[in-house]
This record gives C-alpha cells, sequence and structure tokens, in this order.
C-alpha cells in the first residue's frame, strides 16, 4: 500500500492560514475550506498560488501554506480520476490517497510559465499512479510487468471481440486482433490467472447463489498412492523378463502366491535358508536394476 497521505502534507486548518506571515496574505485570497471549493473557482485560484509559489523558498511557511492549498483545492481531480477505478475491487479512500500522491507530484513539477492547464498537466500523473498502485498490489501472484499490461490488451481485446459476435474468442481470435503470436496470447491468458486468487474454503454456490454444493477444496484431488505402484509395475516388467525360470518361479511363489520361505523351500526341494539367499540376491539384483534406469 502507497505511504498515505496525512492532514499535516495535505490539509490546511484556519489556525495555519492565521499563522501564515503577512507577506503571503496581500498577494492570495484567503481560500476557507479549500476543499470545498468549485471547480471553476479552483482552475482560476491555482493559477494565482502557482505564480506565488513559483516566487516563495521552499521550506518557508509561506511556501508550504500556497503548496498545500493547492493540493486541497485540486483534489476533486483526484476523485474524479479515482471514480474510473471503482469497478477494480478496491477501497475507493485507499485510491484517492494513492491519486493524491500524484496530485502532490504533479503540484511540484508544475511551471506555470509554460502557460499550459493545471488540469490537464496533472490527471496523467493522477492517472498513471494510480495505475502503478493496481500493478504493483493487486496481483495475486507475480508476473512480468508486459504480462500484466497484456492482460488489460486481452481485456479490451475480448470486449471487441464480443462486440463482434464472437462470445467466446479463441486463441487464433486474439492473436489476429492484436497482431501478436499464439505463443503469446497464450502465455498471457495463463497469466491473466494470477491476478486473482480464491480461498480453497469458499463455498461452491448453485442456483443462482442459493444452494451451496461445498467448498472448492472438495474440488481438489488427492495423490493416489497405488498411482505411483502401477508405474514400478510398468518400469519392473523388463527387469523380470531378464530373470530366468528359476528366480521367476521364486518371485511368483513368494510375490504371488503369497506363500512362507518354508513352504517355497518344500516345493522346491530346497532349504529355507537357501530360498532366503535367493530371494534376497534377486531382489537386490532387481533394485539397482531400478535404480540405474531411473
Amino acid at each position: 500500500m502507497a505511504t498515505a497521505v496525512t492532514r499535516t502534507d495535505t490539509s490546511v486548518t484556519r489556525s495555519e492560514r492565521e499563522a501564515a506571515p503577512e507577506s503571503a496574505r496581500p498577494t492570495l485570497p484567503l481560500v476557507d475550506k479549500a476543499q470545498r471549493v468549485a471547480p471553476p473557482d479552483a482552475r482560476r485560484l491555482s493559477k494565482l498560488y502557482f505564480e506565488r509559489l513559483a516566487a516563495l523558498e521552499e521550506g518557508t511557511a509561506e511556501y508550504q501554506y500556497a503548496r498545500n492549498t493547492l493540493i486541497e483545492m485540486n483534489l476533486s481531480l483526484v476523485r474524479y480520476v479515482a471514480r474510473r477505478f471503482r469497478s477494480r475491487g478496491q477501497e475507493m479512500e485507499d485510491v484517492v490517497q494513492v491519486g493524491t500522491i500524484g496530485l502532490i507530484k504533479a503540484i511540484d513539477r508544475f511551471d506555470v510559465s509554460r502557460e499550459n492547464e493545471f488540469t490537464t498537466f496533472s490527471i496523467p500523473y493522477i492517472t498513471g499512479e494510480i495505475k502503478r498502485f493496481f500493478r504493483d498490489t493487486t496481483w495475486s501472484v507475480h508476473v512480468p510487468r508486459r504480462l500484466q499490461e497484456l492482460r488489460v490488451d486481452l481485456a479490451r481485446a475480448r470486449e471487441e471481440l464480443e462486440g463482434r459476435g464472437i462470445p467466446e474468442p479463441s486463441v487464433a481470435d486474439y492473436a489476429a486482433l492484436l497482431e501478436l503470436e499464439e505463443d503469446e496470447v497464450i502465455e498471457g491468458l495463463v497469466a491473466c490467472n494470477g491476478y486473482d486468487a480464491t480461498s480453497i474454503d469458499r463455498p461452491i454456490e448453485a442456483g443462482g447463489g442459493q444452494q451451496r454444493t461445498g467448498l472448492i477444496a472438495d474440488l481438489i484431488g488427492n495423490e493416489d498412492p497405488a498411482l505411483a505402484l502401477a508405474e514400478n509395475l510398468q518400469a519392473l516388467k523388463p527387469h523380470l523378463a531378464q530373470l530366468d525360470e528359476r528366480e521367476r518361479t521364486l518371485l511368483e511363489l513368494r510375490f504371488g502366491a503369497e506363500m512362507t520361505q518354508s513352504e517355497i523351500g518344500e516345493e522346491l526341494g530346497l532349504s529355507q535358508m537357501h530360498v532366503s539367499r535367493l530371494l534376497t540376491r534377486i531382489c537386490t539384483h532387481l533394485r539397482e536394476e531400478m535404480l540405474a534406469t531411473d
């Protein structure tokens, strides 16, 4: 969140005006309740204050008085620009605070000698500061700036394509309209998923929001432990095929028929100890072959 603009930075109280040096008062009309000055009057008075500001030394009480009054008189410009962003889901008070920083930058950089309208000069500063705020703080996942800007282009392109009767534009539609490669469009569409995130504990609503059918977390699959087993069995098959008949028979009796080593020994005419050594050797060989394959 950008640094909040406090009252001590942007607000001029009656006591502050009364405390302003006499040298400042004759050349500047006293503005009571500067934030309530009508826009036409604010434009006229701003020109007088800028002319006076240019002649004052920065850091003096007179300079601060004129600068703060200019900020208050032109806050209507900030509110005007901020209304364009009311659909972004942010508190308007926060947006106005950020826009006020842009207004202050515009006031500090405005050159009254060039005879430009301050309104025309300041709006790009205010708009740029607000856009920077949304770009830097509202993405749930950080993505490169070019992809953030591409998201805006894709949104505008979608509106235009929908206006042409294409309700669900394809990647090719976007690419043709924006004159981009399809790979760039795909990258931008994927990046759009990082703009907004939601909680996995959010209810799933159906029937126009009248019925809740569970949580988003219920739709997230879990890892199936049998999947890894199936993969291992498939990887094991070619190594089993390389064993001789007796080795395969030992494995089949031990792990297929689930016979004990003593039962296998009786079946094959071997001692239990010999069966144990054979099984250990076979399993060690298969394990080494599997690890070598990985």
